[in-house]
């Protein structure tokens, strides 16, 4: 898991003055546009936000780095800081692209919505451990009884699978 400056506690934001502390919430809240269900916190691709110099520095992991929606993301960012009343001159998304992002870094709420949404979340143990091998859950009706039609589903970071049981086709996130 990354290590993000979060809400509310104190020691996590070390360093952070009120300004970045309370933009927090706003820029997590920014949802994904290739997965709307999920905020980029919820996708865990919000790293941090800082104040640098009197900027608002907001970083970022993509996905994966060549995710097709990550300048989209970040306009969707800078618009939501600048809709504080921070001027434009004055906001910067960054790309930080080690460590890689994980699917690990989805929030357990992020999972919970992804299922709710029909969309199948990378597999875990029931304290949270992520499993790499086994039977992807239907999302519509928990079978296990799917079969993967594509390695690539509606986004490159999802695959096409059918439920063999309830016959609805589903995306599930690849775990990476």
């Amino acid at each position: 898991m990354p290590i993000l400056r979060d809400t509310g506690d104190a020691d996590n934001v070390a360093g952070q003055d009120a300004s970045a502390h309370e933009l927090w919430p706003v820029v997590a809240a920014v949802p994904d546009p290739e997965m709307p269900p999920l905020t980029i916190a919820d996708l865990g691709i919000l790293r941090s936000v800082d104040e640098i110099d009197g900027r608002i520095v907001v970083t970022i992991t993509p996905t994966y780095s060549g995710c097709p929606a990550v300048e989209y993301i970040e306009g969707l960012i800078a618009d939501a800081v600048i809709e504080t009343g921070v001027p434009a001159d004055q906001v910067e998304v960054r790309r930080e692209l080690s460590p890689a992002w994980s699917t690990d870094w989805i929030t357990p709420q992020g999972r919970e919505k992804l299922e709710m949404s029909g969309i199948s979340p990378p597999r875990t143990l029931l304290d949270g451990t992520p499993v790499r091998i086994g039977l992807i859950a239907c999302p519509q009706c928990g079978s296990t009884n799917t079969t993967e039609i594509s390695r690539f589903g509606s986004t490159a970071c999802k695959a096409l699978y059918r439920c063999n049981d309830c016959a609805e086709p589903f995306d599930h996130v690849k775990e990476l």
